[in-house]
């Protein structure tokens, strides 16, 4: 399936900008999944600098510097891209218990094994508990197959948590996820990991886009679709796999990944360093659309 996504982000400040410097990380990035295609990129006021690169995890990030006075940035991507139906079918193959999962990935038999160990840590946003790793053994019980303890856990977080938006910002702690149950798709992808992480397996961080679908009769809004969330698990001998607790789903050709990491703090869409401003209003529009194939 071929999507066209636009992104597009505005800063307002109620004083003069002198200059700033911008990372942003809403490129999406080619995968054994994803093709990407075309990418027109538009900020203003236009840069004096401006380069793309590819960070530690091979996301694509793009540098910007503005060295001028300026009371608004609007940063706006149009990408294009390929999304092929994922890796759920293949890990299916392996029928091992999540604990001989464990078991093989620590043997770093293979150089993924040896890549996938950094995503087993504690990191900024995803601290290690006993009540994270309660939780995830009511899915991981003794010899239960991997990948059904893992769409166990995914199914349980989209049922016992409410999707709320006013409940949570980026820096609060999973630990508050767990006990009050709300919190939005960073939120949830987060406490995937973390259950994940605090019994010795690999899981990492993913943003991208997913389309939204209007009620039935009524027509597609136009800036209304978002950036999203998920966590993709590793499999020994097979590779990772995605999975969506904020939607129960596993993702099968209807995401489309921008970037990963071990956790939010990896992957923010933009972040940066102003001089000046005072105060700022943020607007953030995303279109997800499906396209023909030409």
């Amino acid at each position: 399936m071929r999507y066209r996504v636009k992104h597009s982000t505005t800063y307002e400040y109620t004083t003069t900008i002198s200059q700033c410097y911008n990372e942003a990380k809403i490129l999406p990035r080619s995968t054994v999944y994803q093709d990407c295609l075309d990418v027109e990129i538009i900020v203003l006021p236009n840069p004096n600098d401006m380069r793309e690169r590819l960070d530690f995890f091979g996301n694509r990030s793009l540098y910007f510097a503005i060295q001028y006075p300026h009371k608004e940035l609007t940063v706006s991507v149009e990408s294009y891209a390929d999304v092929h139906p994922g890796a759920f079918n293949s890990a299916l193959k392996f029928k091992d218990g999540w604990e001989a999962a464990i078991a093989k990935l620590n043997t770093f038999n293979h150089q993924n094994d040896v890549e996938a160990f950094q995503f087993t840590l504690e990191s900024s946003h995803i601290l290690l508990s006993r009540a994270l790793q309660d939780y995830a053994y009511k899915s991981f019980y003794k010899n239960r197959p991997l990948i059904s303890a893992v769409l166990d856990l995914n199914q349980r977080i989209f049922t016992e948590f409410a999707f709320d938006p006013e409940f949570t910002t980026i820096s609060t702690p999973i630990a508050e996820v767990l006990k009050h149950k709300k919190g939005v798709c960073q939120d949830f992808a987060h406490l995937a990991i973390g259950c994940i992480r605090s019994i010795g397996l690999a899981a990492k961080y993913v943003s991208g886009y997913i389309e939204t679908k209007p009620p039935p009769g009524k027509e597609k809004l136009i800036g209304t679709d978002a950036s999203h969330a998920w966590f993709s698990v590793y499999v020994p001998e097979i590779g990772w796999v995605d999975f969506d607790p904020t939607n129960n789903q596993v993702p099968d050709g209807q995401h489309i990944t921008v970037a990963w990491g071990r956790d939010y703090s990896d992957i923010p869409p933009l972040k940066g360093v102003i001089y000046g401003g005072g105060d700022h209003k943020l607007t953030v529009s995303v279109d997800v659309s499906k396209v023909e194939n030409t």
